[in-house]
């Protein structure tokens, strides 16, 4: 279930969203429930962590479509700390109780990122995170070996870029 919710929102991520800044809100806050909840509450089923991704994915909308300028700066900065956990995970590197520290300088960095640059930042980051949920979920489903995950990844993340930029330069 999760993994097909995933697959959805990374997929839709990576192609619409700059078009959709209110879609791409409600992926970051599907993505942090998705990673969040199993962190904060180890133990619980399945589908609580999917609920709980839904339900921050409604909220992130909601806030996007009636606070746009306070989602922008808070959507930058949570997607710009998740992709610095993400490549802190993917790299195997373990900074104990400094990595929220990384977590902290990504985020900001994401913040400016989507604030200077807002449709090249939306562009970047929401590839990002749609390639991260897309990638992960479909680990679910098909045996990737972990060695082309990155590559994988990396392909994924591109293809987004190009199939956003092609859109944004024909709009």
């Amino acid at each position: 279930m999760s993994g097909g919710l995933q697959i959805l929102f990374g997929a839709v991520l990576l192609m619409l969203g700059r078009k959709l800044f209110w879609l791409f809100v409600a992926g970051v806050g599907f993505a942090v429930g998705m990673f969040v909840t199993p962190l904060l509450l180890p133990d619980v089923p399945q589908g609580v962590t999917v609920v709980m991704a839904v339900g921050l994915a409604v909220l992130g909308a909601v806030l996007a479509i009636t606070m746009q300028k306070i989602a922008i700066g808070l959507v930058g900065f949570i997607a710009g700390g998740l992709i610095a956990f993400w490549l802190l995970r993917a790299l195997a590197l373990d900074l104990g109780a400094i990595q929220w520290l990384v977590f902290i300088g990504g985020g900001i960095l994401g913040a400016l990122l989507l604030a200077t640059l807002f449709e090249w930042g939306l562009i970047l980051l929401s590839s990002l995170v749609g390639a991260n949920l897309l990638v992960n979920g479909a680990g679910g489903w098909i045996n990737l070996p972990e060695n082309l995950l990155p590559i994988i990844f990396l392909v994924v993340f591109g293809l987004g870029v190009l199939i956003q930029a092609r859109m944004m330069k024909r709009g």
